[in-house]
């Protein structure tokens, strides 16, 4: 099989690349990525693929990564909150434009599948007080900041060359992942990467809010059944699985845990006041993708969360230099 994995020198899209030439040795990959402040190349060192550094807004470079092409896995995304709230603009060319591009190339060379990548967030936001509602596929969408906006277009987008041209698609809506190789700017690894650098973390308000988190491989492992199911069966084109952990915590509940697993007191949180469209609430019910595809998650939040610290504590060389970056957002 041939893949075409855009974003994947980022977060999620690295651990993806990571997780299918192991299972997969066999299968070839093509990497496609900007290499923004977000996608490094070093997260995919060591891995016998074939990279090409372009904009997915480029129909000429995309056209050049889709063809022969089987499968495309599109993680490729402006994915801060923050960042889209300072500058909304390319959240808008990335997310939308970009994904458009995409599927016109993927419907020229009539690729076997498209599978997008997205979030929870565009579902908006859950009361804390109401903890039975959780985020399902026939959930309205109603996204609260420019970038979960962006994304809510991406999906439709999406679903649109599946219903209007016959594209063969997937998506995930999945909740927030951690794991190795994430940009320090993000939640986690911003307060590991603090904390080992003897730095307070920056907690809004009294971190009442709630995320459900979703080890990284956990979701690869769920693109991975997808993929597979899709292409062997066509009634699972056009579907789209929410995929979670089902590790609903409290933001103050991921720093404590994270103050114990580095030796730190509750004295290194700095409190700060909320920004602009922070939801209350994030919960996903993954009921529909293990009913019809038998996953559930396999890796516990605080097994899997001492591992990432293990990981960030052992790739300094890694993280340290895109701290400073990170840093620019507060």
């Amino acid at each position: 099989m041939k893949l075409l994995t855009t974003g994947g020198a980022g977060f999620i899209g690295s651990n993806f690349v990571r997780y299918w030439q192991k299972k997969y040795p066999k299968d070839k990959i093509t990497v496609l990525d900007k290499l923004t402040y977000a996608g490094h190349k070093q997260s995919l060192a060591g891995l016998k693929i074939s990279f090409i550094k372009g904009d997915i807004c480029d129909p000429s470079v995309v056209d050049r990564a889709m063809k022969n092409i089987d499968v495309v896995v599109h993680f490729a995304a402006e994915s801060h909150v923050d960042r889209s709230i300072l500058g909304p603009e390319v959240f808008v060319k990335t997310n939308v434009i970009g994904t458009q591009v995409l599927l016109q190339h993927a419907l020229k060379y009539q690729v076997k599948l498209f599978h997008h990548v997205s979030t929870d967030e565009v579902f908006g936001s859950l009361p804390l007080n109401k903890p039975q509602l959780k985020f399902d596929e026939n959930t309205c969408y109603r996204p609260h900041s420019p970038y979960s906006a962006s994304k809510a277009a991406s999906d439709h987008l999406v679903r649109a060359w599946h219903d209007t041209y016959d594209l063969p698609i997937t998506i995930t809506n999945t909740s927030n992942n951690y794991g190795p190789y994430h940009d320090p700017e993000k939640l986690i690894p911003r307060f590991i990467t603090n904390l080992l650098s003897d730095q307070k973390v920056p907690l809004m308000g009294q971190g009442e809010n709630v995320r459900d988190w979703c080890y990284v491989l956990d979701h690869c492992r769920a693109i991975d059944l997808i993929i597979h199911a899709a292409l062997k069966d066509k009634k699972i084109t056009g579907e789209t699985f929410c995929v979670g952990g089902k590790s609903e915590r409290t933001n103050l509940e991921v720093t404590r845990t994270i103050l114990k697993l580095l030796g730190k007191d509750e004295s290194w949180i700095e409190p700060i006041p909320h920004r602009l469209g922070h939801d209350e609430r994030y919960a996903i019910s993954t009921k529909k993708i293990e009913k019809m595809l038998g996953w559930k998650p396999k890796y516990s939040f605080e097994e899997s969360l001492a591992e990432t610290v293990a990981w960030y504590q052992q790739n300094q060389s890694w993280w340290r230099p895109l701290k400073k970056t990170s840093e620019d957002l507060k």
